[in-house]
């Protein structure tokens, strides 16, 4: 890289993030430039190593060849997708100003409007997640932020919180063209270990013949590596001269470096105070250290943090503060996610970070933490009192503190045990100990980068065991049209995190409360299955509470005890629901049942109360519809509403209809009971275009005509192949697919089944005020293989000159552009109408032999990418489209 293109790095990085680059981000952005992507960053904490997303995106920008258009980053804690996501939409704010608007907008398919930024932002969580702006069009630059289990579920084909549909086009998206970027990676060793394989399968094993855009590259970032160097790679660290600390700083700073300097030697003073008997008086000790008089009367901003919710209870309730606020990864997503804008928290927020509409707390302020606090969050204390745990743990809490070395009167108390029990946890811990009483009270990030390397290990927190995945795992696991369980394919969660010995790291369950679990019961269950419910409708972060299983099984056995009969849905992840009573759910011989599932609650029985999971609260509410799509919260994503037997309620504005239940099916419609006077025989699901998980094929805000549709879905495919310049054996078939992907709606029954009046003009898309009918299991995709193979279809001739790995593909990308074909149809939706039984089924006999063709050719990811870039084309002439032929055929042409 010559003098003149780091200047020019420096001044857009500057002009990007509001400051200059240090050192090592310019060094970082080099080794981008050339190719040499490190695999591991080892960077101690405080010194901005999400700044690697500034240093991608200027990369982007000048070698687009050679950088992934994805980057996705994930963290440990939930908290921190917050933050992360805040820290790129600040990136994105500053892209004019960086001059960086128009190479971006070079790289989209689909031209956009001034208001409209070139880099999409989404993330995997909260209740503004998931905005599908970076599934909209694949050639746009994106950052995805997510956590371990929502992008790791996601690249096995087997995501958390959206349906089987949407599964394959999100492994496609985030495991092709991307740079995934794990912070904190030592703390999911497991995870790290995943993604490795994922990116090792991708490079040695899968063929990908076909596949010339970028595969997976991985990323690790750590500021407490546990890498012992042993046949691995020297991480990318520090430069020397940030290494090399003078014994005076320059105060103020008036370079870069200077505040590396200043950060890595911020005052911190260690003091270690035994306890007796840590299982009896640790939530006391630290209560009582917070309230002596240094910390109580300081008017500063005290960070506590205690391993166990328990303890952190009995801590909030020792201080009883109005500045006192707990935070700890019990709390439901909705709540979590307003922890920004409460006063008490944003007393530990740089002002930077601060939203302009909250004022901090004065006075001292306290923060009760669990681990959810360690990692990430971009808060620092100006004091430090907890318990001790391992080393990799308790350097993350010293980065909260302190953090950017403003504060020269510091104090950091670990409360630590006398004696430690034979476990291989507790020997850590006092590995542990004895690396901060080597510390001599200097708990610097220069002091702890001091100690012994080897030592430091040994304090780590125990690995857990690390499941081996292989090839015959990844072809499971991307079966996404199995919806039933399948020999072979285990549930990915052990995969993610690996198996922890129980003792120091128990099992979880996630709790959520839904109306349709009260609502939807017996003979509704078979009309209605609570799969197929979950997938139109399904949960989001922003509803979930995540609970250690121990202590979720005391709440539901308290809720049981008060209503025995109450209903909940058990969920396991691959999609699965089991129906049972709450006495059963309770059941002390069957309390494993809930470990590493999901637990949905009827609002009815109860179990919550400030946000957390509480047994003896008789209320609960159902947050489904707290969904936005503007940080605001003025606009929903989905909404469902009541509707009386014989009305027609207007759908509202800019939705579409998702589903409609009736309630009371057998019901004889003249009947005048009481359930057509509450109104509350149908219950109405309502979704934005982009929010639904449903497969988008039969319903839109307009009703829309099947030819200005195709040519629509036509269109964008010539863009987004022109953008990502992929070859003739590619542009072909995918444009070939997207002129015939919809023939099979040219059926009387689907026609009727969308609640077209006139069943004869052939609609893509119900409207508003159309009526959707569950009265037949066709699938149009399914018709439009049959058309193609057998009746001679004018519109056919370009397919007929393709060759016969060309005609594999059109076949494959219009079966799987709903979801369906991996590998096969199921067997209800084995027929078409106008084609004899037989001819179907030869026709579905060759579907799940086609997959397996190209998934040879393509590999697992690359086949969900290129399916994906025709779906992507769909959503988008659904989400925009043109009413009539003239307006959609009109620019079809421009792209060659």
């Amino acid at each position: 890289m010559t003098d003149t293109d780091t200047n020019c790095f420096v001044q857009a990085f500057e002009k990007l993030t509001t400051y200059r680059p240090f050192p090592w981000q310019i060094e970082l952005y080099r080794r981008f430039l050339d190719g040499q992507l490190p695999r591991l960053c080892n960077l101690p904490t405080g010194l901005g190593k999400t700044s690697i997303i500034a240093v991608w995106l200027l990369a982007l920008v000048a070698k687009a060849s050679v950088i992934p258009r994805r980057l996705v980053y994930v963290v440990n804690r939930r908290t921190v997708v917050d933050q992360t996501t805040h820290e790129v939409e600040k990136l994105r704010d500053n892209l004019r100003h960086a001059g960086l608007v128009e190479p971006l907008r070079c790289l989209c398919a689909f031209d956009q409007s001034d208001d409209v930024s070139p880099l999409a932002i989404s993330t995997l969580r909260g209740q503004f997640a998931d905005n599908r702006e970076w599934s909209f069009d694949p050639a746009r630059p994106a950052v995805i932020v997510g956590t371990v289990d929502m992008i790791g579920s996601r690249l096995l084909f087997s995501g958390y919180g959206i349906g089987f549909r949407s599964r394959p086009l999100h492994a496609a998206f985030l495991g092709q063209d991307a740079l995934l970027v794990h912070d904190e990676a030592h703390l999911e060793p497991a995870f790290q270990e995943l993604v490795e394989a994922i990116e090792t399968e991708q490079r040695d094993r899968e063929h990908g013949d076909g596949a010339p855009w970028p595969k997976l590259r991985v990323m690790a970032l750590s500021a407490t590596t546990r890498a012992t160097g042993d046949g691995q790679a020297a991480p990318f660290e520090l430069t020397d001269v940030e290494r090399r600390i003078p014994v005076e700083i320059p105060d103020p700073p008036t370079e870069p470096v200077h505040v590396v300097w200043k950060r890595m030697n911020a005052r911190k003073k260690i003091d270690l105070i035994p306890v007796a008997d840590e299982k009896n008086e640790l939530a006391d000790k630290l209560s009582e250290l917070a309230l002596s008089d240094r910390f109580r009367t300081s008017g500063q901003a005290v960070l506590v943090f205690a391993r166990t919710v328990d303890n952190v209870e009995r801590i909030v309730t020792r201080l009883k503060e109005e500045n006192t606020l707990p935070l700890t990864g019990t709390l439901r997503g909705l709540e979590r996610d307003k922890l920004r804008s409460h006063r008490v928290f944003c007393r530990f927020l740089p002002p930077s970070d601060r939203p302009d509409d909250v004022q901090p707390v004065g006075g001292t302020a306290y923060l009760v933490c669990t681990s959810a606090g360690e990692v990430g969050v971009n808060i620092s204390a100006d004091h430090l009192i907890c318990d001790l745990t391992t080393f990799e743990s308790m350097a993350q809490r010293f980065g909260r503190v302190n953090r950017f070395g403003d504060c020269e009167s510091t104090e950091i108390c670990v409360v630590h045990p006398t004696k430690f029990a034979d476990t291989d946890y507790d020997q850590r811990r006092q590995t542990t100990l004895s690396l901060l009483q080597r510390l001599e009270g200097d708990a610097s990030p220069l002091a702890l980068t001091k100690l012994d390397a080897e030592m430091r290990r040994e304090g780590f927190a125990p690995i857990p065991e690390i499941l081996p995945v292989t090839d015959v795992l990844f072809d499971c696991w991307s079966l996404t049209s199995v919806r039933d369980r399948l020999p072979g394919r285990p549930p990915v969660e052990p995969y993610l995190h690996g198996i922890p010995n129980a003792d120091w790291q128990p099992p979880d369950t996630y709790i959520a409360w839904r109306e349709e679990v009260d609502y939807i019961t017996g003979d509704l269950l078979a009309l209605y299955k609570p799969e197929d419910l979950l997938a139109d409708y399904p949960l989001k972060q922003h509803e979930l509470i995540r609970e250690p299983s121990h202590r979720a099984f005391k709440h539901f056995q308290t809720m049981a005890r008060r209503n025995p009969m109450g209903s909940a849905w058990l969920l396991d992840d691959q999609g699965h629901v089991e129906v049972l009573p709450l006495d059963r759910l309770a059941d002390n011989d069957r309390k494993d049942q809930i470990d590493y599932r999901t637990v949905i609650l009827p609002p009815s029985v109860g179990g919550l109360k400030n946000g957390m999971l509480n047994g003896a609260s008789e209320t609960a509410n159902d947050v489904s519809d707290e969904w936005y799509e503007d940080e605001k919260r003025t606009v929903r994503r989905r909404v469902r509403m009541w509707q009386r037997a014989g009305e027609q309620a207007p759908v509202p504005e800019d939705m579409r209809t998702v589903r409609r239940i009736e309630t009371d099916p057998e019901r004889d419609e003249s009947e005048n009971d009481e359930s057509a006077a509450r109104g509350s025989r149908i219950w109405c699901w309502y979704t934005l275009p982009w929010s639904a998980d449903d497969d988008l094929s039969r319903s839109a805000t307009v009703s829309i005509r099947l030819p200005p549709h195709v040519k629509n879905v036509t269109y964008n495919v010539k863009r987004i192949v022109k953008a990502l310049e992929l070859p003739d054996t590619l542009q072909k078939p995918l444009v070939v697919a997207a002129k015939l992907h919809d023939l099979g709606k040219q059926r009387i029954v689907w026609q009727r089944s969308i609640g077209n009046p006139d069943p004869t003009d052939w609609h893509a898309k119900s409207g508003r005020d159309w009526t959707l009918l569950e009265i037949t299991s066709y699938r149009h995709e399914f018709g439009s293989l049959l058309d193609i193979i057998h009746s001679g279809h004018a519109g056919c001739a370009e397919f007929d000159e393709l060759d016969d790995d060309g005609k594999d593909l059109v076949l494959h990308l219009i079966a799987a552009h709903h979801g369906r074909g991996r590998p096969h149809f199921s067997s209800d939706e084995v027929f078409d109408p106008e084609y004899s039984q037989g001819t179907a089924d030869a026709v579905a006999i060759e579907v799940p032999r086609r997959f397996a063709r190209l998934q040879h050719k393509f590999g697992r990811w690359g086949l969900a990418y290129v399916e994906s870039l025709l779906r992507a084309a769909d959503w988008a002439a659904s989400a925009a489209p043109s009413p009539t032929v003239d307006e959609a055929s009109e620019p079809a042409e421009e792209v060659s």
